[in-house]
């Protein structure tokens, strides 16, 4: 052989020099034999395919020319070739191609059919597997729920484990609680609960079984089968951050031949993936969670809440702004808060902004609104909001309405007023008790004379019978009038309800009078009723009063008293111009009034609906415009 082992050669046979080009040409193993097949020369690609570690050449070549020489019927005839198998004494197994030219035998060395295979098949499988595991790790990217989520990894491990059963369950990291179940084959009756966990997975995985909840997770030395009709079965649980979110469980039919180490560390590797995206999802879900709770939150708030940038753009307006000022949210968001700022008042809410763009908090700020009727008064404490650097990006701004609030204190300065007033008018009263006193009595006296005087003249009877009468009346109207503005007492009393609207009636005769209205009664007969005496009257004094207001001389008010059942009714028609069907819903509420500015305080109708409800009853109201208002009471008859 030479030095540089370019060819061994084989003595007794023919020297290689004649196929010395064929040698230099060709790179795959390739040896000469004789027709007999004793070898004659080999290349050292041949010599490396026979080799093996701590192997001479020689010995190998040697080798497998005995086994081909042990049937010298594998000599193929002239011109044709034949494939032999060989096994080595390495226990490997080759595959050479016979070739007879006259009488010589080339023999070319392949590559073992089943080595060649299964390398070719595990660089396949392993390139689908990594090409499904990425595109699996791009879809539960992308999904936007637990849901989606759970869909892609079916998918995925459909795509890796054709033909097997498998389920995946999702669980809450905290209680264990089952979220999300998928399964493809035919589960066994309650065998998705509990979650059943490989005591070694729990081990490499670094979970503490201690943390587990025991009533939800199971941890034991092999996982049980699932699935109807398995065979065979692996498991791997999704622990993400140390903590459970799952696991998957793969299952294998009668009948399927299978790798379970190479499924198993496959499906070892998909389960880190799904539970990386699922602790995410999760995490997801949490934060959309909190934010939707507090958006929630400020928009359902009772108190105002606005929120502006540093553009003093709106980007918050609750619904208690919108009610209070009857812009819709659409209206508003993105428009300059100043936009809803009388002219008046957006130099102040200037230096308020700016403060609080500078971080300076400013508490009890009162302001006016622009609403769709008006304006409204609200007070307002701001702050800033802050980047996670600490920058300044907007104020918020929460308040309340203060509208009913000053409305109230200019309603207890008016009735301190009249309060003033009444005790004037109490003295001025005593002071007309006393004279109409004497009138009447020397009247009735002078009227007593002259009725027994045969000479009297029918005229001087009449005016002293006048006289009478008025100054009689003057006396009842100023007992009334002390009566009526007495405080009243919180103990009700059985009272005629016929007697209480006649007495309502006498103290509007003024304003019935200045209206040039006519009042109609049409009472029925009521048993008696259980009320505070001087509220029943301030009741049909205030409804008696509107009526008037309502109508253009020449209305009528009629007043109506009739029995329903274990009720008093009362109704106060009157003819006058109605309401407004938008604002009949309102009629009852504070401070409403269709009245001129400074004819109402719109307080009127809700103290008679108070009144009314606190002795048991109900008031209601029907109207049309052009033709007139009915109100209508009922009250409870006082029981036999």
């Amino acid at each position: 052989m030479k030095s540089d082992s370019r060819v061994l050669r084989i003595s007794g046979g023919p020297t290689p020099e004649a196929f010395q080009a064929l040698f230099e040409v060709l790179d795959e193993p390739l040896a000469l034999c004789d027709g007999t097949l004793r070898l004659l020369a080999a290349n050292p690609p041949f010599i490396r395919f026979c080799s093996a570690q701590d192997t001479t050449p020689e010995g190998l070549v040697a080798g497998v020319v005995a086994t081909l020489s042990q049937d010298a019927g594998l000599s193929p005839r002239e011109g044709e070739n034949s494939d032999v198998e060989v096994s080595l004494p390495d226990l490997r197994c080759v595959l050479v191609t016979l070739a007879r030219r006259g009488d010589t035998v080339v023999v070319r060395g392949r590559m073992e059919p089943g080595r060649l295979m299964m390398a070719e098949r595990a660089l396949l499988e392993q390139a689908r597997t990594e090409g499904v595991l990425l595109d699996l790790s791009r879809s539960v990217a992308e999904a936007t729920g637990e849901e989606e989520l759970v869909a892609a990894v079916a998918r995925g491990v459909k795509e890796l484990f054709p033909q097997r059963a498998f389920c995946i369950r999702i669980v809450d990291a905290r209680t264990g609680g089952l979220t999300s179940l998928y399964a493809e084959g035919r589960l066994k009756e309650g065998a998705h609960e509990p979650l059943v966990l490989k005591q070694s997975a729990v081990v490499k995985t670094h979970l503490d079984p201690d943390a587990l909840p025991a009533d939800r997770v199971v941890v034991s030395r092999e996982v049980p089968l699932i699935f109807n009709g398995s065979t065979l079965g692996v498991s791997a649980p999704l622990v993400a951050s140390g903590q459970l979110f799952g696991a998957i469980n793969m299952e294998y039919p009668e009948g399927l031949e299978a790798d379970v180490a190479h499924d198993e560390r496959v499906l070892l590797q998909l389960a880190n993936q799904v539970a990386v995206a699922v602790r995410n999802a999760k995490l997801i879900d949490e934060l959309t969670f909190v934010r939707k709770y507090l958006e929630e939150l400020l928009e359902k708030a009772n108190a105002l809440i606005l929120v502006a940038n540093r553009e003093k753009q709106v980007v918050v307006f609750n619904q208690a702004l919108s009610a209070l000022t009857g812009f819709s949210k659409e209206e508003v968001l993105g428009r300059d808060v100043f936009a809803f700022i009388p002219e008046d008042e957006q130099l102040r809410l200037g230096s308020v902004f700016a403060s609080a763009i500078r971080g300076e908090a400013v508490n009890n700020f009162e302001t006016r609104l622009r609403s769709k009727e008006g304006e409204v008064r609200v007070s307002f404490a701001t702050s800033s909001m802050r980047t996670p650097l600490g920058e300044v990006e907007g104020v918020i701004a929460i308040g309340q309405d203060i509208t009913v609030i000053k409305e109230l204190e200019k309603r207890i300065i008016h009735a301190e007023k009249l309060a003033s007033i009444g005790q004037l008018a109490a003295s001025v009263v005593h002071e007309i008790n006393n004279p109409m006193t004497a009138v009447s009595a020397y009247s009735e006296a002078l009227l007593i004379k002259a009725q027994s005087r045969q000479d009297a003249v029918p005229a001087d009877v009449d005016k002293l019978r006048k006289i009478l009468e008025n100054s009689q009346r003057i006396l009842r109207f100023t007992k009334d009038l002390v009566s009526y503005a007495r405080p009243a007492k919180d103990r009700p009393e059985r009272v005629q309800l016929n007697a209480i609207v006649d007495q309502a009636v006498g103290f509007c005769e003024h304003v019935v009078s200045n209206a040039k209205a006519s009042v109609q009664r049409e009472y029925a007969e009521l048993p008696p009723i259980s009320a505070v005496r001087a509220n029943l009257v301030q009741v049909f004094v205030n409804l008696i009063t509107n009526a008037c207001h309502a109508m253009s001389p020449g209305g009528k008010v009629t007043l109506v008293t009739r029995r329903d059942g274990q009720e008093a009714v009362v109704e106060v028609r009157d003819t006058g111009s109605g309401i407004e069907p938008k604002h009949l819903s309102r009629i009852f509420d504070p401070f409403f009034t269709t009245k001129e500015e400074g004819k109402g305080t719109g307080l009127g109708l809700s103290i008679v609906q108070g009144i009314v409800e606190s002795h048991g009853g109900r008031i209601t109201v029907s109207s049309q415009v052009g033709q007139g208002t009915a109100f209508t009471l009922r009250l409870p008859l006082v029981e036999s």
